[in-house]
């Protein structure tokens, strides 16, 4: 059952409730808790409850041109509070990182309805332990996530994205280094053969900032071969298809290839830059390591009546 608390104190009770009868909580609806409660545009920073989709919090920073560098896929469903908890990040996350590099602070639910804040409201805040790190990617395991502090960045004046098409997996790479070992700095380096001919495979890179600089990098790219303009409309295809749940492999960046070479021809879409790679469909590609004694420990601490959902591979 969806239960759908109307704010922080709500959420807190029916955490405290479960709590004293050691019963699992459904899952939590926080789509009436989306509000902007303070935004400091001189300061550059956001406070807000976590129901507020990404897209709609973007939408309200956009008059002030400033954004929240973050762009994971189907923002518009994507709330606040499961960004943060499935540390979720998009193709830009190359060049502006994820939302871990932009969070200041939280105010969480804790799994016996105690609320408790964690970091601040401003950029240099040193203050206490950094509790904070452990909601980010914590699936909700530990606490659940009711208010969110940002450091924002000003909108780019531009932004532009070129193609360089390939038909081998050892050229992608070879392109992707040239890329690495360059003067360039793209916001974004993909991957990908969504829409592509077997076997074919395109390098896209994404330049943002003032008009000036994209000039300058869009003509240094043009020298490494990339020259066809392109958007990100790969992203949508890829994560908008009613098909299989999609499969995620972290390696070092320097393995992407490797592993894209083990797929077998399934459709892909590869953060070459950072070595996230994600795919449709089975195969023998090891996942990644199950969470370790450190991580169930953490568990067992904050939530010892087992009321939030347990961590993924526990």
């Amino acid at each position: 059952m969806n239960l759908r608390p109307a704010n922080k104190d709500e959420v807190a009770g029916l955490l405290a409730a479960a709590h004293v009868k050691r019963a699992r909580i459904g899952r939590l609806d926080l789509g009436a808790m989306c509000r902007v409660l303070e935004h400091a545009p001189e300061d550059m920073t956001v406070t807000v409850e976590a129901g507020i989709t990404l897209a709609a919090l973007q939408q309200q920073l956009a008059p002030r041109r400033q954004w929240l560098p973050i762009d994971p896929p189907l923002a518009d469903r994507l709330s606040i509070s499961d960004l943060i908890s499935g540390n979720i990040s998009g193709p830009r996350r190359f060049g502006f990182g994820t939302v871990r590099d932009h969070l200041l602070g939280v105010q969480v639910a804790l799994a016996d309805g105690r609320l408790v804040r964690s970091g601040g409201k401003v950029v240099k805040n040193v203050a206490g332990f950094d509790v904070m790190k452990l909601f980010i990617g914590g699936e909700g395991s530990l606490g659940i996530i009711v208010e969110a502090t940002f450091k924002l960045l000003p909108l780019p004046e531009t932004e532009h994205f070129v193609a360089r098409r390939c038909d081998s997996v050892a050229e992608a790479r070879r392109i992707i280094d040239d890329v690495l070992d360059s003067p360039l700095t793209p916001s974004v380096l993909d991957l990908h053969n969504v829409g592509c001919e077997p076997g074919d495979f395109q390098v896209v890179a994404g330049f943002s900032g003032a008009y000036e600089d994209v000039d300058w990098q869009l003509a240094q790219a043009s020298g490494l071969g990339f020259i066809e303009s392109t958007t990100l409309d790969y992203e949508r295809v890829f994560w908008n298809q009613p098909a299989a749940t999609v499969q995620r492999h972290s390696v070092l960046p320097s393995r992407v290839t490797e592993v894209i070479g083990e797929l077998g021809g399934m459709e892909f879409v590869a953060r070459a830059g950072n070595g996230i790679v994600y795919h449709r469909g089975s195969t023998s590609t090891p996942a990644a390591s199950s969470i370790g004694a450190l991580a169930r420990r953490l568990k067992e601490t904050f939530d010892p009546n087992g009321v939030l959902p347990s961590i993924t591979g526990a």
